[in-house]
């Protein structure tokens, strides 16, 4: 099974944490530290939320402004639109924003949101049912 473990920049590590564990998710402690945070999204999916100074160990040239540019989207999926909504509403009572606009297409339901960082999280539901 292989794993996934993009690596995001934050500002203020325990605003990070705080931001996710508002919405409901957990952290593996074994590979957190005062420098990195391991969000874990899934069995076999982590989000190292990693300080800008840790997070320059592994990078070349600058660090994007994730407010002013979109470095990348960090889609994710939700078993009902109803909690998509209910993870988006709690990304926006935590401290986030609303990115775009609720979107409908055929059997996809999608609704994005940005970190206190910038990052850009789309929460999507797909009844294929």
């Amino acid at each position: 099974m292989r794993m996934v473990f993009p690596n995001l920049p934050v500002k203020d590590l325990q605003r990070s944490r705080d931001f996710f564990a508002a919405l409901g998710f957990e952290f593996n402690e074994q590979f957190s530290d005062e420098n990195a945070a391991c969000l874990v999204l899934a069995d076999n999916v982590f989000v190292m939320l990693l300080t800008e100074q840790r997070f320059r160990d592994f990078i070349k040239g600058d660090i994007a402004d994730a407010h002013s540019a979109t470095e990348l989207l960090l889609g994710i999926s939700a078993e009902s639109r109803e909690e998509v909504d209910e993870l988006c509403d709690k990304a926006l009572a935590a401290g986030g924003s609303e990115w775009t606009p609720a979107l409908e297409q055929g059997p996809m339901y999608e609704r994005t949101f940005q970190d206190p960082d910038g990052h850009v999280w789309a929460v999507i539901h797909m009844d294929l049912g």
